[in-house]
């Protein structure tokens, strides 16, 4: 889907890039090898094509910034296929304050391996691996997630592609909290986490500031199955996504 993309060059939106695909521009390529054939209504052609060819070496290189600029949020999800082997996917839990100290964990899933990063422990390699990833995936990250995290981490540059799946299933009607909308596409929590919210992540946390030795491991557990079954909710998001782009349902 990334390298069919057009809605990023100036002057051109979701409706001009539909319709360079009806004439046969199925490509950065092919709009590169024959660039005055294709109609592209007011958009600058000498602009359009610098930008193309930014967009083939920006992938080339893999270089996020440049997507992350010229995506936004709205669109990130055409990236997500090209920046799977450079992601994380990420959710935070708190004690419940609005503070960048309010952070207890950071929860990671590059797709293989799931990390906890913990307050008094471990949080603060969180920069470090964040450094690593072209890509984030958060569920209402842009509204909670991120903020708290640049209050934490306030020198730690957060320029990455940021797919926020709250917003982009809301876009194609899938609304609701995290875990409505994991009941909804058929995912499932174990016994012991099954029904805990964010008010319960904030209660284990106290628990096992007070000595409970079980508390952190259920709250690691929670974490974990918010983290990785946002894999899952990515891969229904790109994939409806592009059926409700090819019916034209995306353009608003």
């Amino acid at each position: 889907m990334l390298q069919k993309t057009f809605c990023h060059v100036p002057g051109i939106g979701s409706r001009m890039e539909q319709s360079l695909w009806e004439q046969g521009c199925d490509s950065w390529l092919t709009f590169l090898d024959r660039p005055a054939e294709f109609e592209i209504g007011t958009a600058d052609r000498e602009r359009a094509i610098h930008t193309v060819e930014k967009s083939v070496t920006a992938l080339e290189e893999k270089d996020h910034q440049f997507f992350w600029r010229a995506l936004g949020s709205k669109e990130a999800w055409r990236a997500w296929p090209e920046f799977r082997d450079r992601i994380l996917y990420l959710d935070i839990e708190t004690d419940g304050g609005r503070e960048g100290d309010a952070v207890t964990m950071i929860g990671l899933y590059d797709g293989t391996t799931f990390t906890a990063l913990t307050k008094g422990n471990d949080l603060a390699n969180f920069p470090d691996m964040l450094s690593e990833a072209g890509m984030i995936v958060t569920f209402f990250g842009l509204g909670f997630d991120v903020p708290m995290l640049q209050r934490a981490f306030p020198r730690t540059p957060f320029d990455q592609i940021h797919l926020d799946l709250c917003f982009s299933l809301k876009r194609l009607g899938i609304r609701g909290g995290l875990k409505k909308i994991e009941r909804q596409l058929g995912l499932s929590r174990s016994d012991e986490t099954d029904g805990l919210t964010g008010l319960d992540a904030i209660r284990l946390w106290r628990e096992h500031l007070r000595g409970d030795a079980d508390a952190l491991r259920i709250l690691t557990e929670y974490n974990r199955e918010d983290v990785v079954n946002l894999e899952h909710l990515a891969q229904v998001t790109y994939d409806r996504s592009l059926q409700a782009l090819g019916r034209g349902s995306l353009f608003v």
